[in-house]
Formats: C-alpha cells, sequence, structure tokens
C-alpha cells in the first residue's frame, strides 16, 4: 500500500517524510486544486526529502483543455522539473469535447522519459471513465490515474473505483485513489475498491484545512493503519 500527501511547502514535505508518506505530490495552489510549484522549491524538496516527489504540471486553473501556448509552458516546467531530479510529474488534458487530450499527452511525454507520470484528476470530468482507461493504457510512460472515481468525492464512488482497479489489473496503469478521504474510513474504503495506493491532502492537516500545515499526529495514524495492507 502506497501513501501519498500533499506537499506545499519544505516544512509540509519533511513532515510528510518523517511521519510515514511514501511518496510526495507537490504543488502550488491548492484552493485551485493544485498548479505547478516554483522551481526552486522543486529542487529544495527532492534535496531534502528521500522519497519519491512527483511535481504538479499545470499552468492555470482555468480549465484542463489547454492552448499551444500552455503546452509550451507546461513541456519548459517538465524540462525543469526533470533537471531538478524529480521522480515524476502529474499531467492531465481535455479536449473541448471532454475527452483525452492525445496530441497533448503526445508533446509532452517525450520531456518526461525517465520520470513516472500519473494523469491527475481532470481523469474525473470525463463522462466514460472506462474508456478513458483504455486511452491511457497507449501510453505506457502514464504508470497511475489520480481519481475519486467521478465528481463525486472517493468514499462515495466506491463501486467505480473498483471497477477501474479491475479494468487495471494485470497492467502497468494503477488507480490513486483521492478526494474526501478519512482516517476514520480508510480501511473500509481500501477493502471495498482493491486500490493499492491512497492520496491524502486536508484530512491529514490540522483542522482538516487545506491551508494548514501537516498534523504528524494524524499522518503517522494513517500510516500505522495502512501497515496491515503491507
Amino acid at each position: 500500500m502506497k501513501l501519498e500527501v500533499i506537499a506545499t511547502c519544505m516544512e509540509d514535505a519533511l513532515t510528510a517524510e518523517q511521519n510515514g508518506a511514501d511518496r510526495l505530490e507537490l504543488i502550488t495552489a491548492v484552493t485551485e486544486g493544485g498548479l505547478t510549484p516554483g522551481i526552486g522549491l522543486v529542487q529544495q524538496v527532492v534535496r531534502s526529502v528521500s522519497i519519491p516527489v512527483h511535481v504538479m504540471v499545470r499552468p492555470h486553473s482555468r480549465s484542463f483543455v489547454y492552448s499551444k501556448h500552455d503546452l509550451d509552458t507546461m513541456i519548459a516546467e517538465i524540462q525543469a522539473i526533470a533537471a531538478a531530479g524529480a521522480a515524476g510529474i502529474v499531467v492531465g488534458s481535455l479536449t473541448s469535447e471532454g475527452v483525452i487530450d492525445e496530441a497533448a499527452l503526445e508533446a509532452m511525454l517525450p520531456w518526461a522519459a525517465g520520470m513516472q507520470v500519473t494523469f491527475h484528476r481532470a481523469f474525473d470530468e470525463l463522462e466514460d471513465q472506462l474508456a478513458g482507461l483504455q486511452t491511457l493504457l497507449r501510453y505506457p510512460a502514464i504508470t497511475r490515474v489520480l481519481t475519486s472515481g467521478g465528481p463525486k468525492p472517493a468514499p462515495e464512488s466506491v463501486p467505480a473505483i473498483r471497477s477501474l482497479v479491475e479494468a487495471t489489473g494485470g497492467t502497468t496503469l494503477r488507480i490513486l485513489a483521492g478526494s474526501g478521504l478519512t482516517l476514520d474510513g480508510i480501511e473500509t474504503f481500501i477493502e471495498q475498491t482493491g486500490v493499492s495506493e491512497v492520496h491524502f491532502g486536508s484530512a491529514v492537516r490540522y483542522g482538516r484545512s487545506s491551508l494548514s500545515p501537516i498534523d504528524p499526529v494524524q499522518l503517522k495514524a494513517l500510516s500505522d493503519s495502512l501497515l496491515r495492507f503491507g
């Protein structure tokens, strides 16, 4: 079982590593769903922790539909993130028709060689997520999908997430469940869905506020509760 934790600053990154996180998703603008952090922060975090650092590549929060200028920006960010030594990137792109933008992926992925690639929650805007998986499976560089199983929080989408887990069985693609997960319900959620990776943000912060620091007691309790799943 892998535990990914959102980090927005150096203090988050260090607290997360010290209290059981297996991987970081490094972002800024958490209230906008996460945008690309500054390269200085990326460099500092990568140098300071030993767990994998996956960096959000998202130039704005207007939509997941990107222009050529946006793509040029994203490619430049990917190049800088790779040079900083990050283990992975987190990206996602849709067409104006609401399906995965394969042309955008094909423009970005060559620059991510050597890094893991997560397709982020743009996936939750797809009408047909199983068809979306089939699209993503055509791109071996993409190693996981961060999803709540649709527009609702993950705990309300157990059947959908279980279907996604089953559809990716035997493939190189992993389902990373996130959004709305809590320490209280996580063990039941894992048992019901079969996920092997979970993603936490506000639930492990003081007051469950996305703008608060990570609460080491809550994070350690979560990490300890996941040990039974290996």
